[in-house]
């Protein structure tokens, strides 16, 4: 009998036994997380028709499992090509080296640039499944995400506790996230925000661009120079908002686009970065802050050398 715990293909049936990750999780809502890639319709048709059973009986969407229950599943193809192989051992020590924080409800790692947070997207591997494969015996969930690009502290849930919590005070503003970045120009500010509506769309090709849209999501991103350079300055930038690639499109919105951003940048001002040793976006996550049940939290991760050595290069 075996654990559940992430999704799986189920060739014939199949009893879980519930461990405390999802300890009073909705039964519809582990099954999605189990049966990744299977429709929801096709998941509620299971439960009608009495093909998942708890504790051997039948149940409802809104069943609240428990640690210990026995989950009967029945043969279910996810409908996910399979993955093929076991992800890289140098990348898998390089991340688990990256941990710089972990109690019984977070792990917290300094993600390197160049690695997603998850696999997809023609991305076998990310930061999420190469923990597991360097921590085969924990449970372990993405509280947030940070973009392939962008390096620092991001944060997994090692409970279900954790994951429910901080997911929600994500959803609240109640997270305060901080980043460092190299943006272009001179600023006419030292402190200023930049407060405007911001509107997903994905390209046929699978990638994603953002733009400001009065019918967007609201956005707020808060700026703070710290060092001024010559044609840049260094600057902490604070989340008001938590926006699919806000403070780049904040920051170009601004007139002072991030430094080494292919997508929403300055070719010309990328070309002078690049001959300065900068070969990529220069956005840092260095803080992640909240407090939890009483209980007070700060990640940070400092700049990394790569980018240190570029603001070494630039005069001040």
């Amino acid at each position: 009998m075996g654990t559940a715990t992430s999704g799986t293909d189920f060739k014939a049936v199949q009893t879980l036994e519930i461990g405390p990750e999802r300890d009073g999780q909705r039964l519809d809502n582990a099954l999605t997380a189990l049966l990744k890639g299977v429709p929801k319709g096709h998941i509620y048709r299971l439960l009608r028709t009495g093909q998942v059973r708890v504790n051997g009986r039948r149940a409802k969407p809104d069943t609240r499992l428990a640690e210990g229950d026995r989950l009967r599943l029945p043969p279910v193809r996810t409908g996910l090509p399979e993955r093929t192989g076991a992800p890289p051992e140098g990348l898998v020590e390089r991340l688990h080296r990256a941990v710089i924080a972990e109690d019984r409800d977070f792990l917290v790692i300094d993600k390197p640039a160049g690695i997603a947070s998850h696999g997809g997207s023609g991305v076998a591997f990310g930061a999420i499944e190469l923990l597991r494969a360097a921590r085969p015996k924990e449970h372990l969930e993405l509280v947030h995400r940070l973009d392939r690009d962008t390096s620092g502290v991001l944060v997994l849930a090692r409970s279900r506790r954790g994951l429910t919590g901080l997911q929600a005070l994500i959803r609240e503003g109640a997270v305060r996230k901080q980043y460092l970045c190299l943006m272009t120009g001179r600023l006419e500010r030292a402190k200023f925000d930049v407060n405007a509506p911001l509107r997903k769309s994905v390209l046929a090709g699978g990638e994603r661009m953002v733009r400001i849209d009065d019918d967007g999501k609201p956005a707020l991103t808060f700026f703070r120079e710290l060092e001024r350079y010559r044609g840049a300055s260094l600057v902490e930038a604070t989340l008001g908002s938590g926006r699919t690639h806000q403070i780049r499109v904040h920051a170009a919105y601004a007139g002072h686009p991030v430094a080494g951003d292919p997508k929403y940048g300055d070719r010309e001002a990328n070309r002078r970065f690049r001959e300065l040793g900068l070969k990529r976006l220069f956005l840092h996550a260095t803080r992640f802050e909240f407090e939890l049940g009483g209980r007070a939290c700060s990640f940070s991760a400092p700049l990394p050398d790569d980018l240190r050595t570029v603001l070494d290069r630039l005069q001040p």
